[in-house]
C-alpha cells in the first residue's frame, strides 16, 4: 500500500517569505496546498524545494489509491471572500480533505509611522481590514465545515505582527488591523471550541523579500531595540507555526517572536 502524511494544510500566501518557510516546515506532516495570486513559478519552486524533503509516513490509504498529491498549488486572491471560498473547496477537491489551515496572507504600505498625515488615506485602512482581518475570517468560515467533520478537529493559525502588539510597523492601518486580527483570533477560538484550534504568531521584523525594503537603519534599529541583538529568521517562525498547527492542546495563543523588543 502506498503511503504518505495523512493530514492536509493549505498555506495562503506561500510562494514565499514566510509562507514558503511554513510550506518546508509542515511538508514533512502533511500534504501541503501553496497559495500564490500572481507569481505561479515562485509556488512551483516552493513545491519543487518541499519535494525534496523526507516525510514522515503513514498508512493513507484510499486517499493515495485515489491519486491525491503530496503537494499542489492554487492561485488565489486572499482578498475576496469568493476566493477564499474557491480555495478551501478545491483543496478539498484536489487533496481529498483539509485539517490544518495557516493563514499568512497580509498587506499593507510603507509610511512614515510617525507621520500623521500619511495615516489617513482611506483606502489604505479599508485594504488593511479587508485583507489582515476579514480574509482570515472567511477563510476559517469557509473551512469549518470540513472542520467539523473532523474527529481531531481542525487547526487555524493566523500570521500576525509584532505591530498588532504594540503600535509601530510599516503603517499605523496595518498596525491597528494586526491588533483586530489579534482578537479575532481569540474570538474565533472562543466561538469555535474543539472543532477549530486557533492561534497565530506575531513576528517583529523579518528580512524576507518584503522585509527587506525598509531601510538599512530601521533593520539595524530593530536589531539594536531587541534583547537578543538580532531579527528573527522565517524558519524560526515556520517552527513555531508548525507546533501550533501540530498540537492537540493549545488554542487561542498569540506567540510574538521578535528577538526580544516586546519584553
Amino acid at each position: 500500500m502506498s503511503q504518505a502524511p495523512t493530514k492536509v494544510a493549505l498555506v495562503t500566501a506561500s510562494s514565499a517569505g514566510l509562507g514558503a518557510a511554513c510550506v518546508k516546515a509542515l511538508a514533512p506532516h502533511c500534504r501541503v496546498v501553496v497559495n500564490y495570486f500572481s507569481r505561479a513559478e515562485k509556488a512551483e519552486a516552493v513545491i519543487k524545494e518541499a519535494e525534496q524533503i523526507q516525510p514522515v509516513f503513514y498508512d493513507v490509504g484510499a486517499d493515495q489509491q485515489a491519486g491525491r498529491p503530496r503537494f499542489h498549488a492554487i492561485k488565489a486572491d486572499c482578498s475576496q471572500k469568493s476566493e477564499m471560498e474557491r480555495l478551501v473547496r478545491e483543496t478539498v477537491e484536489v487533496m481529498g480533505r483539509i485539517d490544518i489551515i495557516v493563514s499568512n496572507a497580509g498587506w499593507t504600505r510603507f509610511t512614515n509611522f510617525m507621520n500623521l498625515d500619511e495615516q489617513v488615506r482611506e483606502e489604505d485602512w479599508d485594504r488593511c481590514y479587508n485583507v489582515n482581518v476579514k480574509c482570515h475570517l472567511w477563510l476559517l468560515y469557509a473551512a469549518k465545515p470540513h472542520f467539523d467533520k473532523n474527529p481531531e478537529g481542525g487547526s487555524f493559525v493566523s500570521v500576525a505582527s509584532l505591530a498588532g502588539v504594540r503600535p509601530s510597523g510599516s503603517s499605523l492601518p496595518y498596525s491597528v488591523s494586526k491588533a483586530a486580527q489579534l482578537h479575532l483570533i481569540r474570538g474565533l477560538a472562543t466561538i469555535c471550541g474543539k472543532s477549530v484550534r486557533c492561534n497565530s504568531v506575531s513576528p517583529g521584523l523579518l528580512l524576507t523579500e518584503w522585509g527587506s525594503q525598509f531601510p538599512e537603519d530601521v533593520i539595524n534599529a530593530n536589531r539594536e531595540r531587541s534583547a537578543l541583538k538580532s531579527v528573527a529568521t522565517v524558519e524560526d517562525v515556520a517552527e513555531q507555526v508548525k507546533t501550533f498547527s501540530l498540537s492537540k492542546s493549545i488554542t487561542g495563543q498569540n506567540l510574538v517572536i521578535d528577538c526580544g523588543i516586546a519584553i
